[in-house]
């Protein structure tokens, strides 16, 4: 089990929604609260973990909690993925995420959250990585019911650049979904958590993993899985934001996923009429439960979701 990590020294802490400079008790222990003097949010004790002090909380998932942190060393923020201590003594997990840190950090691209390290410290394995913390597609989707034609096509024309580059380092990301799609201080779209991505020549696996609502279907009937699939869940993403409902949902996870390869998907434009024609198009065809006849590749269904963009712009401004 890992060790403490040590507080750090400094006593006043600024808020991260207000700024306010808060006193923090000497007695408050690792990770724990105390609530700003002026605004009332949670203002968290400051850790240290080697160069990095940890600041607030930016997200949290099954085995690793993410941080927003101040590197000391380079003076810059980052964000630290820290591994929950429960894991430490789980070779399968130790191993997933070495391989999420490899993985990530190899795709050099504009719209994927880029990893700058990995570390241990403490008995706490780490990945540091860019920041991206100004929420995310899901959040998006939650907060209007569904997202404008415009954005949802550049969101799926740069995510679909940088599964390209996923593509071609011969990965398949295998989680896509408005989760895992972020958003830095600029509003630019970032691809994260490579947690179960697989390399196209890796074992499977025992078990189907991935996110129910935008697997695709030749993972749940065959097994098998390439870059198509991600293409599948992509589109499946892009059909949530546009629409405001997901493509499938039955009334338990194994008749969802099961929906995916039995059951009719229902075009876009009779959920939303003022859809585009080319955008439902584009879609649909990315979302084909046949892979073969998918885009061959990402490169062409970017183009299509340009073209379905340029179109949809002169329609609406001339």
């Amino acid at each position: 089990m890992p060790s403490s990590l040590p507080r750090t020294s400094m006593a006043m802490v600024p808020c991260e929604r207000c700024g306010a400079q808060n006193f923090i008790p000497a007695d408050l222990g690792m990770f724990q609260y105390a609530s700003c003097k002026q605004c009332g949010h949670a203002v968290m004790t400051p850790v240290k973990l080697d160069q990095f002090e940890l600041r607030a909380v930016c997200g949290s998932g099954g085995m690793a909690t993410v941080y927003r942190a101040h590197d000391e060393i380079l003076d810059r923020d980052v964000a630290v993925k820290l591994m929950q201590p429960e894991f430490a003594g789980d070779q399968n997990a130790m191993a997933g995420f070495f391989r999420e840190a490899r993985y990530q950090a190899s795709l050099n691209h504009t719209h994927i959250v880029q990893v700058y390290n990995y570390g241990e410290h403490s008995g706490y394995k780490y990945l540091v990585m860019e920041v991206a913390d100004r929420g995310d597609l899901d959040g998006l989707i939650k907060k209007h019911g569904r997202v404008d034609e415009l954005y949802v096509l550049d969101v799926g024309i740069k995510i679909s650049s940088a599964l390209e580059l996923v593509a071609k380092k011969n990965l398949i990301h295998l989680d896509l979904k408005p989760d895992n799609i972020l958003y830095n201080s600029d509003g630019e779209p970032k691809l994260t958590d490579f947690g179960i991505c697989r390399r196209t020549d890796e074992p499977r696996g025992d078990g189907l993993v991935g996110t129910p609502f935008y697997i695709a279907p030749e993972r749940v009937a065959l097994g098998r899985q390439d870059f198509r699939s991600d293409m599948y869940s992509l589109g499946a993403t892009m059909y949530h934001a546009i629409t405001g409902r997901v493509p499938f949902d039955g009334p338990t996870v194994e008749e969802t996923v099961w929906m995916h390869v039995k059951t009719r998907l229902v075009p876009p434009r009779k959920l939303v009429k003022d859809i585009s024609k080319d955008t439902e198009a584009a879609i649909l065809r990315s979302m084909h439960k046949d892979p073969a006849k998918r885009y061959e590749n990402f490169e062409d269904f970017r183009m299509a979701l340009e073209a379905a963009r340029s179109r949809l712009l002169v329609k609406r401004y001339g």
